[in-house]
């Protein structure tokens, strides 16, 4: 199958690429490369350094699928140049949506995320509660939603609504919560802790990057799901990564609301399930630290690099 995957050197695209070419699919990588390319060199691999802006250049002939990750990444990025967030994560979707439809693409995988809900009290929240968004990255990525949901009688749409995900990547992310409050701990023996009470729905990259893959395999599985295993407070993330690098844990307060649950059991009843916890995502961040494999490196957080390198 023929794959154009956007934003495919940011965290999850560097894991998921690789898992396409293993499956023998050609794939082409779009991406401003803004934090670098970590890609391996493969035959069947032809990176573009591009700007899902720019759809005019982009050609979409005799593609199959599209997965599409690019976005302002987070709530502090999509704040950080409003114009910019809507420009990106929501008229460029757009845009890449019609001219798929025209090139005949088949397929539209959407990487929406679990924060549309905005703060929720119930105890499980599904895909049918009213999306509340509170950010610029959460409203541009509804409205990402609706626009794609009206192109289901034209192409395959498939929706998915992340938990915040954890886990090593080459293009690794230090600013989410698990990977952060590890480093945390790695480097300082201390982990501080914004609040606490905040509740964070999580997704092992593994699974995240195989749920595409889940869904480029099932075509039939079309609509919204919502993919998050394991609804945890930050300071229970706090104490468990405390369990494998012994650390103070320190509260301060907080003024993130953010806070809300994830109920995947619309996915489970398609038959997908996750391999992998919040404990092997740790794992294997303390693994990879003390093996001298991983680093804290400036542009593992998105908001530090994006301001420094003046991207937004």
């Amino acid at each position: 199958m023929k794959v154009l995957v956007t934003g495919a050197c940011g965290y999850k695209g560097t894991c998921l690429v690789p898992k396409l070419l293993a499956q023998g699919h050609s794939v082409t990588a779009l991406d401003t490369l803004w934090f670098g390319n970590y890609l391996p060199q493969h035959d069947a691999l032809r990176i573009v350094e591009g700007d899902v802006r720019d759809t005019e250049n982009i050609d979409l002939a005799g593609y199959d699928a599209i997965i599409h990750l690019a976005s302002i990444a987070n709530d502090p990025c999509g704040d950080l140049n409003p114009k910019l967030t809507w420009e990106v994560s929501a008229l460029a979707t757009m845009r890449l949506a019609d001219k798929a439809v025209r090139a005949g693409v088949g397929r539209f995988i959407y990487a929406s995320s679990g924060s549309v809900y905005g703060v929720k009290d119930e105890d499980q929240v599904t895909e049918d509660l009213e999306l509340k968004p509170i950010s610029e990255y959460n409203k541009t990525k509804m409205c990402a939603e609706r626009i794609l949901l009206s192109y289901s009688d034209d192409m395959s749409v498939q929706i998915v609504r992340p938990a915040t995900v954890c886990g090593l990547s080459p293009r690794m992310r230090l600013d989410v919560s698990v990977n952060l409050l590890t480093m945390h701990a790695l480097e300082n023996r201390r982990i501080t802790v914004f609040g606490g009470d905040q509740t964070r729905p999580n997704i092992h990259m593994d699974d995240i990057t195989d749920l595409y893959i889940f869904l480029l395999d099932n075509p039939h599985v079309t609509g919204v799901y919502n993919a998050g295993f394991e609804n945890m407070s930050i300071m229970d993330i706090a104490m468990t990564v405390a369990e494998y690098v012994p650390s103070e844990i320190v509260t301060t307060e907080s003024n993130d609301p953010r806070s809300y649950r994830l109920n995947s059991d619309r996915l489970l009843a398609t038959g997908f399930r996750p391999k992998k916890t919040v404990r092997d995502a740790i794992a294997e961040i303390v693994a990879a630290y003390n093996a001298g494999e991983l680093k804290n490196e400036p542009q593992f957080h998105n908001l530090k690099w994006m301001q420094l390198k003046g991207v937004a």
